[in-house]
């Protein structure tokens, strides 16, 4: 098996980067922070098996009275680049008494990597 180039390892750690700073509190509470890791046509299946898009997202997280998330914890997050401009991460998330298994695409783009697809999945702690 052959080590990742230089190129793919920066695309993952880039896009893990990503991934983390929308699970702050801080940028998942403004909507130009947001704008900044949204692509333009990002689409998600939430683990509450909503479908949403940029703009509802975005509104949601950022509305006035919206409810302060607890406290969100990411583990084995892992990053495959399927492409040139593509990467897949894959990791798990506890919030509160809830988990989730995620899944990310996330797209290279003249504004760098942008979060293109999003999709959460409920589990057990254990699973």
């Amino acid at each position: 098996m052959t080590e990742p180039s230089p190129a793919v390892e920066a695309g993952v750690e880039a896009t893990i980067e990503g991934e983390l700073r929308l699970l702050d509190p801080a940028v998942r509470a403004s909507a130009e922070l947001l704008a900044e890791l949204l692509h333009p046509e990002f689409s998600e299946f939430g683990a509450s098996g909503r479908h949403w898009d940029r703009d509802s997202i975005v509104a949601a997280l950022t509305a006035e009275g919206a409810s302060a998330p607890s406290p969100i914890t990411a583990s084995r997050m892992r990053g495959v680049q399927l492409a040139p401009d593509l990467v897949h991460l894959t990791f798990d998330i506890r919030s509160g008494d809830r988990h989730s298994h995620r899944s990310s695409l996330w797209r290279l783009t003249d504004r760098g990597w942008l979060l293109y697809f999003h999709q959460g999945t409920p589990c057990s702690a254990t699973a």
